[in-house]
């Protein structure tokens, strides 16, 4: 089947997992930081840190439009699209806004669209998930019901190393976020199972909020030996890998990936943070 992969950039593409980009394409979010748009396509991640550090106000993101997906749609017969979660973004609704424009179009041509649910190391574990049955030859259907089954059994967590982001876009008072940053309160997100990020517990101390996100995922996952863990880590790769042996120590996953983190995984997840997906 002649198909390709259409992702926004809450996929954290990495080339050394990622290794047919010719049936894949990323479409990327804008992130505005002190009224600068950046476009979320190769970027140096150290210089967005730097910028998100040195801000003191709101940092937003853009969604792709409509145009930009179907403009990407044009370019093949047969496309399944990958989102972030559409509780987070327009994302989603983008796609499908181009989806309808795409029928007036070109009637003949077929378009699938995802929301993952999740965001960032979840949509690339999608996006790999994807690849593997159109490479395997499935037929369309039987692709959207194996994805639609992964997607809804996947599990998401949030190890947030500094608390700035959280209170820069409202989700805590400034007020509580220096006095956990001071105290070293480092809170552990989940997925509520509706494509929403929620606070699951608040473990004062690195060290201990590290191991209570790994025993996390031995007490809500299930045939761990059939499933393959995600791990999205933005400029911490020591500690990304030092979690990867753990993980193969404790548990029996099929398989452990480490992505790096792209512009938008970094924005949510900010320096030193780790997302667990599986």
């Amino acid at each position: 089947m002649d198909a390709k992969i259409v992702m926004d950039s809450c996929v954290d593409f990495n080339n050394e997992v990622f290794d047919n980009e010719k049936i894949m394409e990323r479409i990327p979010f804008k992130i505005i930081i002190d009224n600068e748009e950046i476009i979320d396509l190769d970027l140096e991640q150290s210089e967005l840190i730097t910028k998100m550090k040195n801000s003191k106000n709101k940092i937003g993101t853009s969604c792709p439009s409509p145009h930009e997906f179907l403009e990407s749609f044009k370019k093949c017969k047969n496309n399944f699209v990958v989102t972030i979660s559409e509780k987070l973004s327009g994302s989603y609704n983008s796609a499908m806004v181009a989806k309808e424009m795409l029928k007036e179009e070109f009637p003949e041509s077929s378009v699938h669209v995802f929301d993952c649910k999740t965001a960032t190391a979840g949509a690339s574990l999608v996006v790999l998930k994807l690849k593997e049955l159109i490479e395997e030859k499935m037929h369309t259907n039987q692709i959207i019901e194996e994805v639609n089954i992964y997607i809804k059994e996947m599990k998401t967590l949030l190890f947030a190393e500094r608390l700035d982001n959280l209170a820069k876009n409202g989700r805590i008072s400034s007020k509580k976020a220096f006095i956990g940053n001071l105290l070293q309160v480092v809170p552990i997100m989940c997925d509520n199972g509706d494509g929403e990020l929620i606070l699951k517990e608040q473990v004062r101390g690195r060290k201990k909020a590290l191991n209570r996100l790994l025993d996390i995922v031995g007490e809500e996952g299930t045939d761990l030996k059939n499933k393959v863990l995600g791990i999205t880590h933005v400029n911490c790769r020591e500690k990304a890998e030092s979690l990867k042996v753990e993980i193969k120590n404790r548990y029996d996953f099929k398989d452990v990936i480490i992505f790096e983190a792209g512009g938008l995984s970094t924005i949510y997840a900010d320096d030193g943070g780790i997302v667990f997906c599986y």
